[in-house]
């Protein structure tokens, strides 16, 4: 059974930066892609950045390009997402989800968040003007 327990989130202003972290269990299966997502109040739920267990591929959202970075230690089991520059836009719920893709192709494929059954929790970001 996947689990996932995201930590990490709080409050910051605009231009600081935050780390989350997502420890997960049973992701073993090279076919898995993990990744964030996020959720702002009234929108739909957005992919953020995903990563490929079994090979490293990454996808971000264009948004934040050059601002985020989703990283992988399997040792420990924990998926990261350094968060650099934030802005007030970039306020939302973020959640870890994980599953196995079909072999993708493209970013938007990857950051669709209907292709990801097993989620987490979920921590608030919120950043301040």
């Amino acid at each position: 059974q996947v689990q996932l327990v995201e930590s990490g989130g709080g409050s910051v202003q605009a231009g600081g930066s935050l780390r989350l972290s997502c420890a997960f269990s049973a992701i073993t299966d090279s076919t898995y892609y993990i990744g964030w997502f996020r959720q702002a109040s009234g929108k739909e739920r957005e992919g953020v950045a995903v990563i490929w267990v079994g090979g490293g591929s990454t996808y971000y959202a264009d948004s934040v390009k050059g601002r985020f970075t989703i990283s992988l230690d399997n040792a420990k089991n924990t998926l990261y997402l350094q968060m650099n520059t934030l802005q007030p836009e970039d306020t939302a719920m973020y959640y870890c989800a994980a599953d196995t893709l079909s072999p993708v192709k493209t970013a938007i494929q990857a950051l669709g968040a209907r292709g990801y059954n097993h989620w987490g929790q979920g921590t608030q970001v919120t950043v301040s003007s």
